[in-house]
């Protein structure tokens, strides 16, 4: 069987299941609960993993921060900490601190709790539209993401089946590059640079607010596994969590179209890793930096050395 057709036939004995319906369960964790003044409650989705994904956590907190914001004054910047695990059986509570609210400026805290204690915090700086100076650092020259092959696709030619943790999600992610199981198999691979793309698989209303939470929440996702390809590693035998985040969003963008988040790792020590990236429309437009410092411990008995 050809290559392709081992794809089709992937895509035949794997149905999809509804996009609609599926993203829509996106958006309703996003869609949180007003409870009081300045206080939200969020939840997980069921049959999740057994402690919150950083980026649902870090995107809810900032729905809870711009709910509490004029609709003409945009997030251009987010700071946030993970504390501790995010326990998925039972509600997070968001409560919102108006800690400034300027001229052109407006500033949130926001605390997620649950089991009567802190597990993140999240500050966000909001600003209205005004004219400036304007540059942006050009974007790489990569294939374009219908060139690709999908996730799933690559997965099916390292493992024979898709694994459980791959299952559909409505955010669709294309690696132009290797993922970090085809670098454990071929060192030769190994790189400092990750790019993807990637986009909501559906399309969005045009709320300015909601394209920013869903980026916010997708930032996570594969921002750390640049550690993991630069040192020839995958998830086995390996501990990680995210520490610390942090997004700069340059100008508007729709999270429904294809981005290309380009991502490289300077340094890992001291069982932490660092990785950065940047987000670009189709366009070459810059929309977004985002900067994260995760744990990344070894597990196995290896060292970690480069």
């Amino acid at each position: 069987m050809t290559e392709q057709a081992a794809r089709g036939a992937d895509r035949q004995e794997r149905p999809e299941p509804d996009t609609g319906q599926t993203l829509q369960g996106l958006l309703d964790i996003l869609d949180l609960e007003p409870i009081e003044v300045n206080i939200f409650r969020g939840r997980s989705p069921d049959g999740g993993p057994q402690r919150i994904f950083g980026g649902q956590v870090a995107g809810q907190a900032l729905v809870a921060a711009g709910r509490t914001v004029p609709s003409d004054r945009h997030v251009h910047s987010l700071h946030a900490y993970f504390i501790r695990p995010g326990d998925p059986s039972v509600p997070i509570v968001y409560e919102v601190d108006r800690v400034r609210d300027g001229r052109s400026f407006t500033t949130r805290r926001v605390t997620a709790i649950q089991h009567g204690k802190a597990i993140f915090t999240l500050s966000a700086s909001f600003h209205h539209v005004e004219p400036g100076l304007r540059h942006r650092t050009p974007m790489p020259d990569v294939p374009a993401p219908d060139e690709l092959p999908t996730t799933r696709e690559r997965l099916y030619e390292v493992f024979g089946k898709v694994p459980r943790f791959a299952t559909w999600h409505p955010i669709e992610v294309r690696p132009v590059g290797p993922l970090s199981f085809e670098v454990e198999r071929d060192p030769s691979l190994r790189s400092m640079e990750n790019l993807v793309w990637l986009k909501v698989d559906g399309t969005l209303p045009d709320d300015p607010l909601l394209h920013v939470c869903l980026m916010t929440y997708a930032s996570d996702m594969t921002l750390l596994d640049t550690v993991l390809i630069a040192h020839g590693r995958s998830f086995s035998g390996i501990a990680m969590a995210s520490l610390d985040h942090a997004m700069w969003f340059h100008r508007p963008f729709r999270a429904d179209d294809w981005l290309l988040y380009a991502q490289e790792t300077p340094s890992a020590d001291g069982a932490r890793g660092l990785a950065r990236g940047l987000v670009y429309t189709r366009g070459g437009e810059l929309v977004c930096s985002v900067v994260q410092e995760g744990l990344i411990r070894v597990t196995d008995g290896g060292n970690g050395d480069e």
